[in-house]
Order: C-alpha cells, then structure tokens, then sequence
C-alpha cells in the first residue's frame, strides 16, 4: 500500500465542542488535510455518506446519536464499511475502548491529542 500524501486525504471531523473542533480543524488543516466538520452523531453519519471522506475522526460522547450508535450505521453502509474511523475522545476507561472497537472503531486516541502523530496513526490506516 502507498503512502498518500495528507493533502489529498478528507478527514471528516466529528465533536460537538466548538473550540475543540475548531482547534483540531486548524491543526489538520495545517496538516494538509482537507477537512469535513459535523457536531454530532446523526450529522456525522449524513456527512460521511455525501462528502466520501478518506478517514473519519470521531468523539464518542456527542448529542443527538453517540459515536458508538453513528459508527455502526456507517459500517453498514457499503461505501463506508472500509473508510477508517478513530475515535478521539476524553475517555480513557477500557468499557470504552471495547465498546468503540465492538462498534466498528479501527484506532482510539485519547485528548488531548498530538496531532504529528495522528497524522502518523492516519497514514498507517489508510
């Protein structure tokens, strides 16, 4: 598989906390990353059908559809099934991360994040 280059990557962004989502927009952004936003579960699930992204960053604990409940729907969808989604969260309890990976999650990171070696967790999914 051939590393692609981060500014052909769309990373679809999913937290319902402004500032953070704002700070990790700049960040990958910066990163070279195209970037989709969406504050939660059920906006997430619509964004990732329409926008293709090429990896999806998602917080688990967001309003309308948690992450746990969007990253199933996304599973199932047969355009989505493959595109990897990491869970960028507050928790770091292990009933969440099982609970993440039994949902379809295929990495989990913790807050605060260093976004250099996302970057590296990204290009090793893709």
């Amino acid at each position: 598989m051939t590393e692609r280059n981060s500014k052909d990557l769309k990373v679809l962004l999913v937290e319902d906390v402004e500032d953070t989502r704002l700070f990790m927009r700049l960040a990958l952004e910066d990163q070279g990353f195209i970037v989709f936003e969406a504050e939660d579960g059920q906006a997430a699930v619509a964004s990732a059908a329409r926008d293709a992204p090429d990896v999806i960053l998602m917080d688990l604990t967001l309003p309308r559809m948690d992450g746990f409940a969007a990253a199933k729907l996304m599973r199932q969808n047969n355009d989505l099934k493959n595109v990897p989604i990491i869970a960028v969260t507050a928790h770091q309890e292990i009933r969440f991360r099982t609970d993440a990976k039994a949902s379809g999650f295929d990495a989990y990171v913790t807050k605060p994040i260093d976004i250099n070696w996302l970057k590296e967790l990204i290009n090793g999914l893709i």
